[in-house]
């Protein structure tokens, strides 16, 4: 393998296939990046078994084509430290890969192709055709809300529905949810339900922009397929059942208040500095057109702020996680938020006033 590359043109498939790559692997070969030459065409594969990122540019010239596996972070490093369009060379030399820029040249190892393992492919049941910006902003909507290393391991990632025109995507960590929908022209047979693994859902979000451009998605029994433009991202699904999130929404909320989401969320981030450093909770006080929000710690220090809201229903003491609050408030678009509450034991509902695409979920606190 042989060929010649402008920096530009390697680094930005580098940069996001190295991202998939994982530091610390089982596998030596799994640290590494594949490079296949054929053609002009060069492909540069990352993948950590479960989610797989192929990239694809083309070489100003290709004297001989062929395959390599190198240590990805290292190469990324390197090519992004030589100068803006520099000129690259690369090739494998007495089972080496040489790296050759201007008076630089850099020699790296390398491991054997074969032992590169490729996820393979499964069959795809169904393939739908997506702008890239719905499906990014149903993503940026909902991720907050997947769990971390929760041993409810299907809670760590997200629901991807499909149904006849509508796209859905949903999150949660037990504590909190998260929903967003979108209309989308495609017509299926019976409504798909794929759970996405938290780092497959936030690998995809990088590699999507805000254009109409369509993304165009292979729905299998284990895998899910996304091609967009010069890249093909797969990962496996989590085999699991994804809770009845129809059920966690709350329905029966009488106590209705809007606020100015921006300014709310000022007051919750300031009145979360003196809260529990563990459970971060807060207190919020409803009364006829005021919310009091309020908060202490065990050092018996306190923080009181109060914000005008639009509301005169009955009084009401509720508490939160405020970090789930400002989770919500900085993902929602609109100037405005409306939150419907029941009880002091009930679940808070936070959407655009009136309701939007998205709504969000999140359950009180005893404080």
């Amino acid at each position: 393998m042989k060929f010649s590359i402008s920096r530009e043109a390697l680094l930005r498939p580098l940069t996001l296939v190295a991202g998939v790559v994982e530091r610390r692997q089982t596998l030596p070969v799994l640290s590494n990046v594949l490079i296949q030459v054929e053609g002009d065409q060069v492909s540069l594969t990352g993948t950590d078994l479960e989610v797989e990122l192929v990239g694809r540019t083309v070489a100003s010239q290709v004297d001989q084509a062929g395959s390599a596996t190198v240590p990805a972070r290292k190469l990324m490093d390197i090519c992004k430290s030589l100068p803006d369009q520099s000129d690259i060379q690369l090739a494998v030399e007495e089972g080496r890969a040489v790296l050759r820029s201007g008076r630089s040249r850099f020699t790296l190892s390398t491991l054997p192709v074969a032992e590169f393992p490729n996820i393979e492919d499964a069959d795809g049941s169904q393939e739908i055709s997506v702008p890239r910006g719905t499906l990014k902003h149903l993503i940026e909507a909902t991720s907050f809300a997947m769990a971390q290393q929760d041993v409810r391991y299907y809670l760590n990632g997200m629901l991807l529905e499909i149904q006849s025109n509508l796209l859905r995507t949903v999150a949660t960590d037990g504590h909190r949810l998260a929903m967003c929908s979108r209309p989308i022209e495609v017509s299926v047979s019976q409504s798909q339900k794929l759970i996405v693994p938290r780092k497959g859902i936030l690998e995809l979000s990088r590699l999507l922009d805000d254009s109409d451009e369509p993304v165009s998605l292979t729905l299998g029994s284990s895998h899910v397929r996304a091609h967009t433009g010069d890249f093909t991202f797969t990962s496996k699904l989590i085999d699991g059942k994804f809770p009845d999130y129809e059920r966690v929404v709350p329905r029966n909320g009488d106590k209705v208040l809007i606020a100015e989401r921006a300014e709310l969320r000022q007051v919750l981030s300031r009145t979360a500095i003196l809260s529990n450093e563990k459970y971060r909770g807060v207190r919020l006080y409803l009364e006829e057109n005021n919310l009091k929000v309020m908060a202490n710690n065990p050092e018996q220090e306190e923080a009181e702020e109060n914000i005008a809201v639009e509301y005169n229903g009955g009084a009401m003491e509720v508490g939160f996680n405020v970090g789930y609050l400002v989770d919500v408030l900085t993902v929602l678009n609109e100037d405005r938020v409306q939150i419907t509450l029941a009880d002091p034991n009930s679940s808070a509902l936070l959407e655009e006033p009136g309701g939007g695409d998205a709504l969000y979920v999140v359950m009180p606190m005893r404080l």
